[in-house]
């Protein structure tokens, strides 16, 4: 299977291959609303930095799209630095979750 055969992490553009960490992304939070709401496929990475940066309340007021994610002044310069490692990159995340 070649990179162009797997599906893209919206957020940092990379491929997904099986071997990579992924997870689903509510753009709207389940606690505010978002159940049953649309959803993004994202490396986990992607998506432990989206809610180590941004409250819950955050993401559903002003983040609740992936313009509005990719536009996150600290998540710009998160998929700057993500996007030059391999698809299968994983790291923690460091810093506390956002509440």
């Amino acid at each position: 299977m070649t990179n162009e055969e797997f599906p893209i992490c919206p957020l940092c553009e990379r491929p997904i291959p099986p071997s990579a960490p992924s997870s689903l992304h509510h753009l709207v939070p389940k606690l505010k609303g978002g159940k049953g709401g649309p959803t993004v496929r994202l490396h986990h990475i992607c998506h432990k930095e989206i809610h180590a940066s941004l409250t819950e309340a955050e993401l559903a007021r002003s983040f609740s799209s992936l313009d509005a994610l990719k536009s996150h002044p600290h998540l710009v310069k998160f998929i700057q630095w993500v996007s030059k490692r391999p698809p299968e990159f994983s790291s923690r995340v460091p810093g506390k979750r956002k509440k």
